[in-house]
């Protein structure tokens, strides 16, 4: 790609076709970094690059639909199954990286990764109504990306990542998530492997969770509401076998949570009979962690009633205390009376 960024192509069959041009690179800018948060103990991103990415284009100028004579994508190509690539915007970068000197603060690179995943040449539709078999792909893209950037270019932790609707920031409407690869492991994935490592929480919700909070489940794996949930309606998978990350999943247990996810998102589309906000999150094992940790895909809507969001306002913002208006038993009700292959 142009910059030398890196494009690539996952599917089911053979990708022939050749290349057509693609947008070209943007200029060059300061690299992003990190500065140390004293009083939560974490690090803050700073990308100022970022601030001038592509806003909510309209479909005939998506960067992220297939490339065509006259118009120019990030993906150059007529058509694909998925496509990966570096983000033209990091907020994580590798290479040389020129630190602010700051008098009484750390600094440090920020050093990573930071990938696009589009999943499908469609612009319309998003995980909901992609068939079971590009799901299961998505799992497999997932699991890959994972093993490369985790155990062959060595970073510490990988999240895969979907944001969806305008309401929580999303940019491009085009069905796509994204992946940041870390030289470290973010303070709140430590906490939560380390809880892992001590208790084993997912798995003791997967094997012995209140029914009243299931929303699907087989052999392979489970979908549910968990009892500690912090949004309305927040849904989490698991497979029931205890693995540190997708790319340890059977194809049978991929298979199955692909279509647990299709359903879990058509519940949450279905609740309010229009496409539901939230933020996806593929939950994998941190180096170090694999043999306690067991993987999550975890999804936190935004939408609390038909015509009302979730802030994080002041407590949340102020305290770190999380306000729920309805109860993981209600909500999880609520989900289960919504038909996930036709409506309410």
């Amino acid at each position: 790609m142009p910059g030398g960024r890196e494009l690539l192509l996952y599917g089911r069959g053979r990708h022939e076709a050749p290349p057509l041009a693609a947008l070209p690179a943007e200029p060059p800018a300061a690299a992003p970094h990190l500065r140390w948060h004293p009083l939560i103990g974490e690090w803050v991103s700073y990308a100022g690059a970022r601030q001038g990415r592509t806003f909510l284009p309209d479909a005939a100028a998506c960067p992220l639909c297939p490339a065509a004579e006259g118009r120019l994508g990030e993906i150059p190509f007529a058509d694909f199954e998925i496509a990966v690539f570096e983000n033209r915007f990091p907020a994580l970068v590798s290479g040389p990286n020129d630190l602010p000197a700051i008098e009484g603060i750390a600094t440090s690179p920020a050093e990573g990764r930071c990938e696009v995943v589009v999943f499908s040449a469609d612009h319309a539709g998003g995980l909901g109504t992609l068939p079971v078999d590009r799901l299961a792909l998505l799992i497999e893209v997932w699991g890959a990306r994972l093993k490369a950037l985790r155990d062959e270019a060595g970073f510490a932790f990988v999240l895969p990542f979907e944001n969806r609707g305008e309401e929580i920031g999303v940019t491009l409407h085009h069905p796509h998530g994204q992946i940041y690869a870390f030289s470290f492991v973010p303070q709140r994935a430590l906490r939560a492997a380390q809880a892992q490592a001590d208790t084993p929480v997912v798995t003791r919700l997967v094997e012995d969770g209140a029914p009243a909070l299931r929303l699907d489940e087989n052999d392979a794996a489970v979908s549910f509401v968990p009892p500690f949930a912090m949004y309305p309606f927040e849904t989490w998978l698991a497979p029931r076998r205890r693995v540190p990350g997708p790319d340890a999943l059977s194809s049978a247990e991929t298979e199955t949570l692909a279509r647990l996810l299709g359903r879990a998102v058509r519940r949450l589309d279905g609740l309010f009979g229009k496409p539901m906000p939230y933020i996806l999150t593929v939950q994998a094992a941190p180096r170090g962690f694999e043999d306690s940790f067991h993987m999550t895909i975890e999804i936190r809507p935004f939408r609390r009633d038909a015509d009302k969001l979730k802030y994080l306002a002041g407590v949340e913002q102020g305290a770190g205390i999380f306000l729920v208006d309805i109860p993981p038993e209600q909500a999880a009700s609520r989900l289960k009376a919504v038909d996930p292959e036709g409506g309410a």
